[in-house]
């Protein structure tokens, strides 16, 4: 009995000892899935920006008040994060200045090659008042989606052509208030959600890792609690 008992202890300890050797958490998805924030609340370290005049200081349009960045809205231009990313889901908190005018501004995605203008080649996540959840494909990047819900636009006048998939729904809230957004995307694939409600998709995006971009289009915007989950 002694003998058994001794054995059944070692073969305890070996097995205690793999366990403890092996990763913590088996697949590559779960290694991956840690959500991180872009924003440290505090400055823009990790970001980058474009402005259509060079003469205006990145100071002059973007400043964080209390955890929040504000943005004034002109010149026309964007923040983008110095990291590129491909698949994953992005979440934020955004408003449109209390007691003044909304109006337009956008989430850039993918982000490939230099501006022209104030807008890369890109797929934008539609912040504009009354049209936030709309989807935007720009200087060639490509889309499809519900073909009741696509437009597409010629010959503009800072823009040239690009197509869009209109919203399926409205979500919201009035100016003034915290929105809450989530964008997920995993390889051509893209789903926008507002407050808690699935908005709109779009499928057959180019694939490729490209920064993330937060757009000052005219009026002041604010943007909080920004982080990002790889996929």
């Amino acid at each position: 009995m002694k003998t058994l008992s001794f054995s059944i202890l070692l073969v305890s300890a070996a097995l205690f000892s793999i366990s403890c050797q092996r990763p913590a958490g088996d697949s590559t998805a779960a290694a991956t899935a840690e959500k991180a924030a872009l924003f440290n609340g505090k400055d823009f370290t990790g970001w980058k920006h474009h402005l259509v005049d060079e003469n205006v200081n990145m100071e002059d349009v973007w400043s964080v008040e209390n955890g929040v960045i504000v943005c004034k809205g002109v010149p026309l231009g964007y923040l983008a994060t110095e990291a590129s990313y491909q698949d994953f889901t992005l979440t934020f908190d955004w408003r449109w200045a209390p007691g003044k005018e909304p109006g337009n501004s956008g989430v850039l995605l993918r982000i490939a090659g230099d501006p022209i203008g104030f807008m890369p080649k890109c797929v934008e996540a539609q912040l504009k008042h009354e049209s936030a959840g709309d989807i935007w494909a720009f200087r060639g990047a490509s889309i499809q989606g519900d073909t009741e819900r696509i437009v597409e636009i010629k010959d503009h006048e800072d823009l040239a052509d690009f197509t869009g998939v209109k919203r399926a729904k409205a979500a919201e809230k009035p100016p003034g208030e915290w929105n809450r957004y989530e964008i997920t995307l995993k390889g051509g694939d893209l789903t926008l959600s507002i407050n808690g409600e699935t908005v709109n998709q779009a499928s057959g995006l180019d694939v490729l890792s490209g920064p993330i971009g937060l757009q000052s289009e005219g009026a002041e915007i604010h943007f909080r609690d920004i982080a990002i989950t790889p996929l």
